[in-house]
């Protein structure tokens, strides 16, 4: 087998992908079914928003294996059934072994729930607010390497969103997570050039119709 370009791994399959995946068959299937594909559903969006928040400080791995444990715990990330979360939930929260229990991290999720609730009356969803940060094509690389992308933790427009979240008073939405919740929801393809899955980004977020 040709040698793959640095930061490209090779599955089971031989197919080459990022190298973050590499030796856990449930973050390769995250890899190639879920990462960098455009999302408009305004509970996935939510959803990660979320289990962004509650990454800080861990690996994504980790909150992968309990995103589950996550949706069963948090009404299936319905934030309008979130936000009416009380004292009695965070007390049952935090004595769910099946999630990360941290109460800044799980009262900053109610908090945000009620935010995303506000949003939605504004703009009508919270995808047609999200979609407004879609990273600038003409700002990228030519070419998304393995060095080119330790050098991107943050983009303008992550920044941006960072900035508008925290005056409509969300909690755990730094710039930096802000950026990881967009390459993970399509507004920004930070697939590894010759990852098999680049292009079938590319494809996806030509044929995806921008909320509006």
């Amino acid at each position: 087998m040709p040698r793959l370009p640095d930061g490209l791994i090779a599955g089971d399959d031989g197919q080459p992908r990022c190298f973050w995946c590499a030796g856990h068959a449930d973050y390769e299937a995250y890899h190639d079914d879920e990462w960098g594909y455009p999302v408009k559903d305004d509970t996935r969006l939510f959803e990660k928003l979320c289990l962004e928040g509650f990454q800080s400080g861990l690996s994504w791995l980790t909150i992968l294996r309990k995103r589950d444990n996550f949706r069963a715990a948090f009404a299936g990330f319905d934030f309008e059934k979130v936000a009416r979360f009380g004292v009695r939930d965070v007390t049952r929260l935090l004595q769910d072994a099946g999630i990360v229990r941290h109460r800044g991290k799980i009262e900053a999720a109610i908090n945000n729930a009620k935010r995303a609730c506000d949003l939605v009356d504004e703009t009508g969803s919270l995808a047609a607010y999200i979609w407004r940060y879609e990273v600038d094509l003409k700002s990228r690389p030519k070419k998304i390497t393995r060095a080119a992308l330790r050098t991107m933790t943050t983009a303008p427009e992550s920044v941006a969103l960072s900035k508008d979240l925290k005056k409509r008073g969300w909690k755990f939405v730094g710039p930096t997570t802000m950026y990881a919740f967009m390459q993970s929801m399509g507004l920004v393809n930070d697939h590894l050039h010759s990852c098999a899955s680049r292009a079938k980004v590319e494809t996806a977020l030509a044929k995806f119709k921008r909320p509006r």
